[in-house]
């Protein structure tokens, strides 16, 4: 698949940015967590262009074994990250989606990266442009780095959480580095909440959870893109009472962690990773609204 992906003028910047060492290989002891995050922007802007390819042409859908579906894109996306990554930061494990369905998974520790090539995989069949690219960092069961870029709406949202630093860019998927926009959750409003809730994974139990809030006004978004709203101070609550992946949430979560919010499960606990089979139970993400408890998850 790469041999059709050339360096283009977001890529050339990097290679020539002092915050990316060029040519060289790197350990988890090594590697300062701004220079893996830069490199980790720049396979996911990669993987974006190939997904966004494949978007704007005739795509076939196929379901797995699970009925869910999946398209050329999130083949070609997942190659290309998979290949930057273990090429420029070797010794780190990396779970990726469509590599775990096929049941390859490396054995691995505390430090992970998880990778979903497409989040949002039906918002892309559907063409509504609400798909994006995520990778993230996990230290110790926590998503401190991630990455989220929705390459059809050219939004690229980023995070540290170990420094408290997230931000978002306009970045088209063909275009030059695009200035980047720091981002931080927001007081709530005095009128009550945004929710953002998903487009395609709306439940009963959610609606029935949300009636305990004072909610403003509601919006439908596909993808990662929930956790991004949150972050970026245009919703305050996301409740997800399904069914999620750990490559699903880890790159929203480090985005909206490193923005000020948090991400809390029935216990209530932070929501971690690592679990067995990367399945996440019933979780809220919030800004700076208080949490109602879960009642049940599954």
């Amino acid at each position: 698949m790469r041999r059709g992906i050339c360096l283009l003028p977001y890529d050339l910047a990097l290679a020539a940015a002092p915050h990316v060492y060029r040519g060289s290989m790197y350990t988890q002891r090594s590697m300062p967590e701004q220079d893996l995050l830069e490199l980790m922007i720049r396979a996911a802007v990669q993987a974006g262009r190939a997904a966004f390819q494949v978007y704007q042409g005739h795509f076939e859908v196929q379901l797995k074994a699970d009925d869910s579906p999946v398209t050329a894109a999130d083949h070609a996306a997942e190659q290309i990250i998979l290949e930057y990554l273990a090429r420029h930061a070797p010794d780190l494990p990396i779970i990726a989606e469509e590599q775990v369905a096929l049941g390859r998974v490396p054995q691995h520790g505390k430090n992970i990266l998880l990778v979903d090539p497409l989040d949002g995989t039906r918002e892309f069949i559907k063409r509504n442009g609400e798909f994006t690219v995520n990778i993230a960092l996990v230290r110790d069961g926590s998503p401190v780095l991630g990455v989220v870029y929705a390459p059809a709406i050219s939004a690229l949202f980023a995070g540290n959480a170990l420094a408290g630093e997230a931000w978002r860019s306009s970045q088209e998927p063909a275009a030059a580095e695009a200035n980047r926009e720091p981002i931080k959750v927001r007081a709530v409003p005095a009128e009550g909440i945004t929710v953002v809730a998903s487009r395609s994974h709306r439940s009963p139990e959610t609606d029935a959870y949300l009636a305990g809030y004072r909610v403003a006004h509601m919006v439908s978004v596909g993808s990662s893109l929930k956790f991004c709203k949150v972050a970026a101070g245009e919703a305050d609550l996301y409740p997800r009472l399904g069914t999620t992946m750990e490559w699903d949430t880890a790159a929203g979560q480090a985005v909206l962690t490193a923005a000020g919010g948090r991400v809390l499960t029935g216990e209530p606990a932070t929501l971690e990773y690592g679990k067995p089979e990367y399945r996440n139970p019933w979780f809220v993400a919030t800004g700076s609204a208080e949490v109602l408890p879960l009642n049940s998850s599954p």
